[in-house]
C-alpha cells in the first residue's frame, strides 16, 4: 500500500511539473506563431522590350503562417500587411497582398513612364543626343522580419529602399510594437505620464549629446544634426530588454548624408516618466 502511494505521487508530482512546463511555455511566446514569408524578385521592362530601361521590386514579407489562435493571426496579418506594403492591402491574404501589390508597382510603373519615356527620348536625342535610359530604371525593396518575440511583445522591424531616377534613392525603416494581450499597436502614450513629452525631449538630447561626446546642443547642430527637423519623441521605436531605442530616418532630423540615427534610452534614465500601466516592459525586464 505505502509502494503505491509513493508511486501515485511521483507520478502527480511528474503531470504537474509537464503542466507547469506547458504553462510557462505558453506565457514565454503568446499565440506560439510559427512564421513564414513571401518572396518576390520581379524586373519589368518598359513596353516588355529588353531593351528599354525597367523597374525591379523585390519584397521580402514576413507573416504568421501558424498559431494556437486564428483569430489573432489574422489580425496581426492585418498589422504586418498595413505596415510593409499599405492600408489598401489589409483586407486581403499574404499572398493576395504580395501579388497586388507587386502588380500594382509594375502597372503604375509603365503607365506612368512609358508615355514621358517616348516623349524625353525623343525630345533628348533630338537636342544632344544624351541617353536618358537612366532617368527611368527604378527600384524598389520592401523586407520585413520579426525582430523580436516573447511573452506579450511582439515587434516587427520592415526595411525600405527606393529609387526613381535621379541623383539618389532612399530608405527608411519602421518599427511596429504589438502588445499581444490587447492585440494593439503599442504608442508611447502607453508607457508614458501624461505631460512626458518635454522631459523626454531633453533625455533625447543628452543622450544625444552623450552618444556624440558633446555637452551642449549647439555642437550637435553644427554636427549636422536638427539641421532638416526638430529632435522629439517619434512614434518610430522599438522596446528591448535594455531600454526605448527611438529610430529617425532620413531628412527626418539629419541630412541624407549623414543616414538615419537610433537613440537609446535606458529604462533606468526614464524611470520616474513611465506609467503603472507599462507593465509589457516590467514582463521584458524580467
Amino acid at each position: 500500500m505505502k509502494k503505491q502511494t509513493v508511486m501515485l505521487l511521483v507520478v502527480l508530482i511528474s503531470m504537474s511539473n509537464f503542466l507547469l512546463s506547458c504553462g510557462n511555455n505558453m506565457n514565454k511566446h503568446t499565440g506560439m506563431f510559427e512564421f513564414d514569408s513571401i518572396q518576390v524578385n520581379e524586373t519589368v521592362h518598359l513596353f516588355s522590350d529588353t531593351a528599354k530601361p525597367a523597374c525591379n521590386l523585390i519584397v521580402n514579407f514576413t507573416y504568421i503562417s501558424q498559431s494556437s489562435d486564428s483569430l489573432i493571426k489574422d489580425s496581426l496579418n492585418k498589422y504586418f500587411i498595413a505596415t510593409s506594403l499599405g492600408n489598401n492591402y489589409k483586407d486581403l491574404t499574404p499572398k493576395e497582398a504580395v501579388k497586388q501589390y507587386t502588380d500594382s508597382y509594375i502597372r503604375e510603373y509603365r503607365e506612368d513612364l512609358e508615355p514621358a519615356f517616348l516623349q524625353d527620348q525623343k525630345d533628348t536625342r533630338k537636342e544632344d543626343g544624351t541617353d536618358i535610359d537612366a532617368w527611368y530604371s527604378y527600384y524598389k525593396y520592401v523586407s520585413s522580419h520579426i525582430q523580436f518575440y516573447e511573452g506579450n511583445l511582439l515587434i516587427y522591424r520592415c526595411r525600405y529602399e527606393e529609387y526613381t531616377g535621379g541623383a539618389q534613392g532612399i530608405y527608411k525603416t519602421n518599427y511596429l510594437n504589438l502588445n499581444l494581450k490587447t492585440m494593439a499597436p503599442i504608442h508611447l502614450d502607453d508607457l508614458f505620464v501624461s505631460n512626458y513629452k518635454e522631459a523626454l525631449t531633453d533625455l533625447l538630447w543628452n543622450q544625444l549629446m552623450a552618444d556624440n561626446r558633446v555637452t551642449t546642443h549647439q555642437e550637435l547642430e553644427e554636427m549636422g544634426y536638427c539641421s532638416t527637423g526638430n529632435l522629439e519623441p517619434t512614434e518610430n521605436f522599438y522596446i528591448s530588454k535594455e531600454g526605448l531605442t527611438f529610430h529617425y530616418n532620413v531628412y527626418e532630423i539629419t541630412p541624407y548624408i549623414m543616414g538615419a540615427v537610433d537613440i537609446t534610452i535606458p529604462y533606468d534614465m526614464m524611470q520616474h516618466l513611465l506609467n503603472d500601466e507599462a507593465y509589457i516592459i516590467k514582463e521584458i525586464r524580467g
